[in-house]
């Protein structure tokens, strides 16, 4: 999968938290998101003169991603046969650890509680 079927699919599921998402599909669109993200805060930099605090483009950027954003995370998790709920251990800080060991791990190849095994063309 590349970058641009990544934010297809993303922006297609944009609010859908059943099913599973490939690795490639949540490392491609976290990219994005942080491009994204940061395009907007250099750009809100050199016309907005708050340094402190996100400026509008910054805000809209991070509002409209955000849902897709949190949709493609679920779903990575339902691959690992984790239920979505399991992100919030962020909020913990130490529980960054286990997430990120799921994001990267490979997804079960047999059918789990959450559908079918992902089925990745190969170019």
């Amino acid at each position: 999968m590349d970058l641009q079927t990544s934010i297809k699919i993303c922006f297609k599921k944009f609010a859908e938290f059943n099913g599973r998402a490939s690795r490639s599909e949540f490392w491609w669109f976290t990219l994005f998101y942080l491009i994204v993200v940061i395009v907007a805060a250099i750009f809100d930099s050199f016309f907005v003169d708050n340094s402190q605090n996100m400026g509008p483009v910054e805000i809209v950027s991070t509002l409209i991603l955000l849902i897709p954003s949190i949709a493609v995370t679920a779903r990575r998790l339902h691959d690992v046969d984790k239920s979505g709920w399991w992100m919030l251990i962020a909020f913990t800080i130490i529980g960054l650890i286990p997430l990120i060991v799921w994001y990267v791990s490979i997804g079960s190849n047999k059918k789990n509680r959450f559908g079918p095994p992902i089925k990745l063309k190969r170019s």
